[in-house]
């Protein structure tokens, strides 16, 4: 079921209907059965995995609660990391290592003999493992109290309006919301409607418009222009915002009119300044969970150890032994051997290298937490890379602009179009289904082949789209300068006319057709 579908709207009005003429434990409890029913929608079989991780840390959380034996505590919560892992692993990564294995085999000469499994991957899996993993964590670090209520914990994990596609909302911000007296509210409603129809057109009418054009661009990427390339391109950095962001703005204005608050999950990242600010801004709650439950705790800018290291040679090692030779494999482990022993050496080096590898670390985890396949795990690698070289040139950088006395907002555009283009680089390959399509992409682009408008094929597609995306900038522009939820709520006439027009313009520019939001794949 898709927030963006016919079945959901059936759903959602007798759910709301039932919810708020409910009190106390029974609307927790409707509130539950309604998650679960939600979840079923797409596969049933797969709540038997969701109640299973949930009682687990249920309950390994009450034993973390009950001891105070610095080893125990260490293995409970290791044992939480094992479970929430291996499912984790088990049904998205397990085919993803073990073709990736054969393959390292295949480039050596030798021939696997092994069959994968054909896996299906539960929706929205790793959006509540690692909800429920940093509710564990937490417990253990004795940040929150431990929750003792089933009936909460559960609703906690499944809560229908985030559960498959974020946000990832952490139990110190949700579960004490539970306890609140929840009452129909107009102001709620108004502003939790006013930002599921926002989501609904970041949906509908740009993400699914674009979506014909960026398919069409990367089917088959050597019969296309370079500048139907281009475009293409550049209309994915706004479909998947718009999809990604759009479910997120519909899910925390669902939260809203049932009473919750979540934290935001997108505040405008193409307008960034630089790639640090770009992860502030982009999918915030995944950002934040990766900074403070991994990035920190591998040493973050305080420095790390041989771990880190060695997990960046793996990571790195099999994607390079992939795309050329087991010699230029080899050639990078000794490099990076070679820089180890050479930062044993120099302190100053050393500390450096290891912030620049913690981040590397951090955002290779980033792309593949995002899907099993070397091209999100690249995507990862990029991004990291984009943050260790903006430190090193930032600064000469930033100097040259005010050498050369460009003024305060020409500098900002310059940096925002920086950001852009190397983001928008970097989503060819996370659109991209393999290595292959991804260069095949690139090099079509920089052939600047048949550069003109006149070789772009579905000129209505592009002018739809260019429209729509111009209106997108228009109104997150206007709300950068304007506190449209204070306008909703306090003048009645801008509201209905607001919700008017947005209505108006899903209906009259929006593609239907049910069709799922990216991040469901994840």
């Amino acid at each position: 079921m898709v927030f963006n579908s016919v079945a959901f709207f059936v759903f959602i009005v007798a759910f709301l209907v039932v919810y708020f003429n409910l009190k106390g434990r029974m609307r927790i409890w409707w509130c539950l059965l309604g998650s679960y029913f939600f979840y079923g929608w797409w596969d049933w079989r797969f709540l038997s995995l969701i109640a299973i991780s949930t009682m687990i840390d249920y309950l390994l959380g009450l034993k973390l609660d009950q001891t105070d034996d610095s080893m125990k505590r260490k293995r409970l919560l290791g044992l939480s990391m094992v479970m929430n892992l291996g499912f984790l692993g088990v049904f998205k990564y397990f085919n993803f290592f073990a073709d990736s294995f054969g393959d390292v085999l295949l480039s050596m000469g030798l021939e696997p003999s092994w069959n994968t499994l054909h896996i299906i991957l539960p929706v929205g899996i790793s959006f509540y493992t690692f909800q429920s993993m940093s509710y564990t964590i937490d417990v253990y670090q004795r940040k929150i109290p431990v929750e003792k209520d089933l009936l909460r914990f559960s609703t906690f994990i499944a809560f229908f309006p985030q559960l498959v596609a974020g946000p990832i909302v952490r139990a110190s911000d949700f579960l004490p919301q539970f306890k609140r007296d929840i009452k129909w509210d107009w102001n709620r409603f108004h502003s939790g409607t006013a930002q599921f129809l926002w989501g609904m057109f970041k949906k509908v009418a740009v993400a699914d418009s674009l979506a014909p054009f960026v398919d069409h661009a990367f089917f088959d990427p050597v019969s296309n222009s370079s500048m139907h390339l281009l475009i293409g391109v550049i209309f994915y950095a706004f479909q998947i915002y718009c999809d990604f962001s759009g479910y997120s703005d519909m899910a925390i204005g669902l939260a809203r009119i049932m009473g919750f608050d979540f934290p935001e999950n997108f505040r405008t990242p193409y307008f960034s300044k630089n790639f640090s600010e770009f992860w502030s801004r982009w999918h915030i709650s995944l950002s934040s969970w990766l900074r403070d439950y991994l990035y920190i705790p591998l040493g973050g800018n305080r420095g790390g150890s041989f771990g880190s290291w060695f997990f960046m040679l793996f990571f790195m090692a099999i994607p390079v032994v992939l795309m050329g030779s087991v010699w230029l494999g080899i050639a990078f482990v000794i490099i990076s051997l070679a820089t180890w022993a050479y930062a044993q050496r120099n302190p100053a080096f050393k500390l450096q290298t290891f912030i620049y590898l913690n981040l590397m670390v951090t955002m290779l985890l980033g792309g593949l937490w995002h899907g099993a396949s070397w091209v999100f795990v690249f995507w990862g690698f990029l991004h990291g890379f984009y943050q260790v070289v903006q430190r090193f040139v930032g600064p000469y950088f930033g100097k040259f602009m005010r050498w050369i006395q460009m003024p305060s907002w020409a500098r900002d555009g310059v940096n925002m179009a920086i950001v852009f283009f190397f983001t928008c680089f970097a989503w060819i390959f996370f659109r991209s289904p393999d290595f292959h399509i991804a260069t095949e992409v690139i090099r079509g682009i920089a052939s600047f082949e048949n550069f003109d408008f006149a070789n772009v094929t579905n000129k209505f597609w592009v002018a739809r789209g260019a429209l729509l995306i111009a209106m997108l900038l228009a109104v997150e522009i206007a709300h950068a300068r304007l506190d449209y939820k204070a306008l909703v709520l306090e003048r009645p006439v801008f509201r209905i006319a607001s919700f008017a027009v947005i209505i108006w313009v899903i209906s009259f520019l929006g593609t239907f057709g049910s069709n799922a939001f990216i991040y469901f794949q994840f």
